[in-house]
C-alpha cells in the first residue's frame, strides 16, 4: 500500500485514505465484496474522495461494476503505472511507446461503455444505421496502433543500426537496471559526472541514456541507464518498451541497483530479476549494487553480506563509487588490454577512431601520409581492426 500510495503521489494525486480487503479469492464481478464497495463509497464521501485507485488490474467488467457501485472514477494499477509513464515520457519514442501501450490497454475495454454504443438489435425495424460507434472506435484504435507499432519497428531498427556501429568500435555496454526509485539515474551521474535528472519519483528516467566511462585499465565502456523496473509489470508495458529495453541484451555487465534502505528490497529484488528472465538475461553477468546506504546504520553497514560480489555504494554521498568502477574493470577483465605498434595511412579514419574511442594512445607520429603509434587496446578491439599484432607480426616504427 506505501508502494501504490507512492505510485499515486507521482502521478500527481492526493492520497485521502487506503483501505485494504482480505478475501479467499477475488469477486469476479467486482473484484471486492458487495460490503466493501457500500464502505468504500461511505469513506470516500467523509474524505472528499473522488478517485479509487486498485492495487490490481481490473477486468473491464469489474471497472465497470466497481464504478457503478461506488459512484467513483477507477482507475487500475496498470492504467496508474500507464499515467505516470505520459507525463515523464520526453523523447518521441518514449511518448510513441507510451501511447501503444495505452491504446492496448483501452481496446478491450470499449465495450459496454453505454448503450449509445452498442449495435441495434437485428430483425424488421431494428437494423442500425450503418457502422456504430463503439466498431468506428475500435477501427481507428486498431488502425492506431498498426501505425504506431510500424513506427517503433522503424526505430527499433535504427537502434540495430547504431549498435552494429558501435560495434565497429567495440566497447563493451554496462546496463543500470534496478526496481524504479532503486537511485539507478543518481548513481550514473556519480559514474559518469552526467546530468542525468535524478528524482525521488517513480519512473523518472524512462528514456535510455548512454555515456562513456573510463575504468582504470584505461578500457572505455558505455554506461546505460534504463527505465525502472516494478512488481507486477504490465506484460503491454514490456510490450511496448521493447525497442528500450532490446539495449539490455547487448550488454556484457548488468549493474542491479538495490534500494538497500528498503524494508522490501528482497522482494524489489526478486521482481527485477523476473522482468530480466523474461527478457531472456538471467544468464548475463551481473554485479549487485547496494545503493544508499548512507540511510543505513553504523551496525547495519557492517552487517550487509558482499560475499557473493555485491558493492556497498551511496550515490548520493560518493561512496563506493570507486571499488564499483574497479568492480566493473574486473568483472570485464576477460578482454585484457595489449601493447600493439602500427603503421596506418591517415586516411584511415575508421581504425583511427576506433584506437582512440577503446584504448589508450602512448605515443604517435605522423610520417608523410601515415601515423605512427604505439597504444594498449583491449585483446577484441586488436583482432578486429589489426589481428596482425596478435601473431606478431607487429609493425614497428
Amino acid at each position: 500500500m506505501e508502494e501504490l500510495s507512492e505510485l499515486a503521489r507521482s502521478a500527481g494525486a492526493e492520497v485521502a485514505g487506503t483501505m485494504v480487503q482480505v478475501r479467499d479469492s477475488a469477486d469476479p464481478a467486482t473484484l471486492f465484496g458487495e460490503g466493501k464497495l457500500k464502505e468504500i463509497q461511505a469513506a470516500a464521501g467523509m474524505l472528499g474522495a473522488s478517485l479509487l485507485i486498485v492495487d490490481a488490474s481490473l477486468s473491464p467488467v469489474q471497472h465497470r461494476n466497481i464504478e457503478r457501485v461506488t459512484g467513483l472514477r477507477v482507475v487500475d494499477r496498470v492504467q496508474l503505472i500507464l499515467d505516470i509513464f505520459a507525463r515523464h515520457a520526453r523523447s518521441r519514442e518514449g511518448q510513441l511507446q507510451v501511447e501503444l501501450a495505452q491504446l492496448n490497454y483501452l481496446l478491450p475495454r470499449l465495450a459496454g461503455r453505454g448503450t449509445e454504443l452498442s449495435r441495434l438489435g437485428g430483425g424488421i425495424g431494428t437494423r442500425g444505421p450503418g457502422e456504430q460507434k463503439l466498431e468506428t472506435d475500435r477501427r481507428r484504435i486498431r488502425a492506431q496502433i498498426a501505425r504506431l507499432e510500424k513506427v517503433l519497428g522503424a526505430v527499433r531498427r535504427e537502434r540495430q543500426m547504431r549498435r552494429q556501429t558501435r560495434s565497429g568500435v567495440p566497447l563493451h555496454t554496462v546496463a543500470l537496471v534496478g526496481y524504479t526509485n532503486a537511485g539507478k539515474s543518481m548513481l550514473f551521474n556519480a559514474l559518469t559526472r552526467a546530468q542525468v535528472v535524478a528524482s525521488a519519483r517513480m519512473f523518472a528516467t524512462l528514456d535510455p541514456t548512454v555515456r562513456a566511462l573510463r575504468l582504470p585499465s584505461k578500457r572505455r565502456v558505455l554506461l546505460s541507464d534504463t527505465v525502472g523496473f516494478i512488481r507486477d509489470l504490465p506484460a503491454g508495458l514490456i510490450s511496448a518498451f521493447r525497442a528500450t529495453l532490446e539495449e539490455l541484451q547487448e550488454a556484457a555487465l548488468i549493474l542491479h541497483v538495490i534500494d538497500i534502505s528498503s524494508p522490501r528490497h528482497p522482494e524489489q529484488e526478486q521482481a527485477v530479476e523476473t522482468v530480466l528472465a523474461e527478457l531472456g538475461l538471467e544468464d548475463c553477468p551481473r554485479i549487485r549494487v547496494l545503493n544508499k546506504s548512507d540511510r543505513l546504520s553504523e551496525e547495519e553497514r557492517s552487517a550487509l553480506q558482499t560475499a557473493n560480489g555485491a558493492v556497498v555504494v551511496s550515490a548520493l554521498k560518493g561512496d563506493g563509487i570507486q571499488e564499483l568502477i574497479e568492480a566493473i574493470d574486473h568483472r570485464l577483465s576477460v578482454d585484457p588490454l595489449v601493447l600493439v605498434r602500427l603503421q596506418l595511412p591517415l586516411s584511415d579514419g575508421r581504425r583511427l577512431s576506433a584506437i582512440r574511442a577503446s584504448g589508450r594512445v602512448i605515443e604517435s607520429e605522423v610520417r608523410n601520409s601515415e601515423i605512427w603509434l604505439e597504444a594498449e587496446l583491449p585483446e577484441s578491439v586488436v583482432r578486429k581492426i589489426a589481428p596482425e599484432c596478435l601473431s606478431g607480426r607487429t609493425a614497428k616504427p
